[in-house]
C-alpha cells in the first residue's frame, strides 16, 4: 500500500485494496479523484476560533469561504450556458482561479483579501480570463478559428467558419450550436445580469459561415463584466437534434473579463 502524501494531511490511496471508512486516525472515502485518506484533527473547533496560535487558520479560513462562495457565484449565474458544459472537477478548479483571483487584492489585510477587490485589478482579471468550465473540451481546441469580441455589446464574431475544418468534431457529431454570454456580476454584492445571444446551429460541412452573436441586451449593473462563448455539438436523428454524449465535448470557455 503506498500513499501519496498531500499537506501532511491528505493522501491518495494507492492499492489494489480500496477501502471506506475510520481506522485509528486514518479516514479513507472516495473523492472525485480517487480513493484518498486523511487523517483526524486532534484540535478542537473552539480552540481553533478562539486561540491566538490558530490566527493564521482563521484568516486562511475567512478567505477560503470567500473564495468558494465566489465560484459558486460565478457558476450559478451562468447555469443556462454551464448545465451541459462542465467536467466533474469543475468547482475545484473554478476555486482554485479564484484563490489567485482574491490574491490580485493588495489593499485588504490579511484574512480580509476578497475576489470582488481582486477583480478590480488586471492580474485578477487575468487569472480568471479564459477560464474553461469543460477540462475535457477546451474552446482552444475545439474551435481552431480565430474570432472578435465588442466589449461594449458582448458581441462575438467568427468569420469564414467551414465547420468540418475548423472544429475538433467528435465522433457521431452533425451538427453544431455557438451561443455568446454577456454577464454583468458583482462579487460584493451577489447582484448579476446574463444577456444571451440567439443560437446559431449549422450543419457540419464544407460550407463556409461568417458568425456573428450578439446577446439580446447589455447586461445592468455595476459589478464585472464577463463574457463567454460556447461550442456545442449535437446528433440528429430523423430530423431531431440531440445532444452529443449529454454534453461531453462541449466547450465553455469565460473569454474576457472587465
Amino acid at each position: 500500500m503506498v500513499y501519496d502524501i498531500k499537506m501532511k494531511i491528505m493522501a491518495k490511496l494507492r492499492s489494489i485494496i480500496k477501502i471506506e471508512g475510520t481506522l485509528g486516525d486514518l479516514t479513507f472515502y472516495k473523492g472525485k479523484q480517487g480513493y484518498l485518506v486523511k487523517t483526524k484533527s486532534g484540535v478542537s473547533k473552539a480552540r481553533i476560533q478562539s486561540d491566538p496560535a490558530f490566527a493564521r487558520t482563521r484568516e486562511n479560513g475567512t478567505e477560503f469561504g470567500n473564495v468558494a462562495s465566489a465560484g459558486k457565484l460565478l457558476r450559478r449565474a451562468i447555469l443556462d450556458l454551464m448545465v451541459d458544459a462542465k467536467d466533474g472537477l469543475v468547482t475545484s478548479r473554478l476555486t482554485q482561479v479564484m484563490a489567485k483571483v482574491k490574491n490580485a487584492d493588495t489593499t485588504s489585510a490579511r484574512g480580509e483579501r476578497n475576489v470582488a477587490l481582486g477583480l478590480q485589478s488586471i492580474q485578477g482579471q487575468t487569472e480568471l480570463k479564459g477560464f474553461n468550465f469543460n477540462a475535457n473540451a477546451l474552446l482552444g481546441v475545439v474551435l481552431r478559428s480565430d474570432f472578435n469580441l465588442d466589449t461594449a455589446t458582448g458581441t462575438v464574431t467568427i468569420p469564414n467558419i467551414i465547420p468540418i475544418q475548423n472544429l475538433e468534431v467528435p465522433d457521431g457529431a452533425t451538427h453544431v450550436s455557438l451561443i455568446a454570454g454577456f454577464l454583468n456580476l458583482d462579487f460584493a454584492t451577489q447582484e448579476k445580469d446574463l444577456q444571451l445571444s440567439p443560437v446559431t446551429n449549422l450543419p457540419i460541412d464544407g460550407v463556409a459561415s461568417s458568425i456573428t452573436l450578439t446577446p439580446v441586451g447589455v447586461p445592468v449593473g455595476a459589478g464585472n463584466q464577463c463574457y463567454f462563448l460556447k461550442v456545442a455539438f449535437f446528433q440528429e436523428v430523423n430530423a431531431v437534434q440531440y445532444p452529443l454524449n449529454n454534453g461531453a465535448f462541449n466547450a465553455l470557455q469565460l473569454i474576457d473579463v472587465l
